[in-house]
């Protein structure tokens, strides 16, 4: 494929998952301009920050005056998954110049990862894959501006928009991204002990239940690997 068949190929996958940050991104802006930011400043943090997870607890902990440090410790653990994309990506991107894994790096989301990692582990011998993950971010960022900007004129309008109800589309996008995935029985152990440990964990501050489930998800994969040799998935070869 060339790179723009690539790149577009990447934003026609990303489109259904949009759909589903389309709610999160007005509850966002419309929290943000309840919670005593103004218009520049919500639209701003969603351009320079870019995490939907973080700016929805950093929009509460501003709304409670919280500390500037607390709010970006909490942030950071919440993030902190982000360097298991990072680490899963690696692999495949490592030839990459600076130029492009910045900035790939910065654009990283949760639903970019699910149809990148795909993409990238599909065995056709495309030497643009990149051009497939830029296309998926570009995607994403881009929507998640334009929603933030509706859900901030919302929210100067309407009551209670933490009230709509809307949370549960971002549930229903992120089960359909995982579910597909598991395809092993390493990828089931990770998933199932990640789940049970975030509800287990649910009432722990600052996120930290969803690193706890991170990491018991992941030591519960590598054992499954090691009890199990031959249920181990193989990754193709790098692509660059």
């Amino acid at each position: 494929m060339t790179r723009p068949q690539e790149f577009w190929a990447g934003v026609r996958a990303t489109l259904p998952l949009v759909v589903g940050a389309i709610p999160f991104g007005i509850i966002y802006g419309a929290l943000a301009v309840t919670n005593g930011l103004s218009v520049v400043g919500a639209q701003a943090m969603s351009a320079l920050v870019y995490a939907g997870s973080a700016q929805f607890i950093a929009v509460g902990l501003i709304g409670q005056q919280s500390s500037a440090l607390v709010i970006i410790v909490t942030t950071l653990v919440v993030n902190l998954r982000h360097l298991l994309y990072g680490a899963s990506l690696g692999p495949y991107l490592r030839t990459l110049p600076q130029s492009w894994l910045v900035p790939l790096a910065f654009w990283l989301t949760d639903e970019t990862y699910v149809v990148t990692i795909k993409r990238y582990q599909q065995p056709d011998p495309s030497l643009h894959k990149h051009w497939f993950f830029l296309g998926s971010a570009l995607c994403l960022f881009v929507s998640w501006q334009v929603w933030t900007l509706v859900g901030m004129h919302a929210g100067q309008t309407l009551p209670n928009p933490g009230g709509w109800g809307f949370e549960f589309a971002l549930i229903v996008t992120f089960i359909g991204m995982v579910v597909p995935m598991v395809q092993s029985a390493p990828l089931l152990a990770c998933v199932v002990t990640a789940g049970i440990t975030a509800l287990l964990c649910h009432g722990l501050p600052n996120g930290l239940g969803l690193i706890l489930a991170a990491v018991a998800g992941v030591a519960a994969g590598v054992a499954t690997t090691v009890w199990l040799p031959n249920a181990r998935m193989e990754v193709p070869q790098e692509q660059t």
